[in-house]
């Protein structure tokens, strides 16, 4: 077998990690700005319903 053969297992295996700890962020970010009471929010600039646009900017591919 060659090393060629083991890379791709490897791969989708450590995109699917990637993915997952991204998830995990967005999810955390999502729930840490929920937290925040409608005056903490007003203060940096959001409402509660830019949140989620909010997260998805910050994870965003550049």
């Amino acid at each position: 077998m060659s090393d060629h053969n083991n890379r791709g297992p490897r791969s989708a295996f450590a995109r699917m990690i990637v993915r997952g700890f991204g998830r995990w962020q967005r999810r955390k970010a999502m729930d840490q700005l929920e937290a925040l009471d409608d005056r903490q929010l007003w203060d940096i600039g959001l409402s509660r319903n830019d949140i989620p646009r909010a997260v998805e900017g910050l994870f965003r591919d550049k």
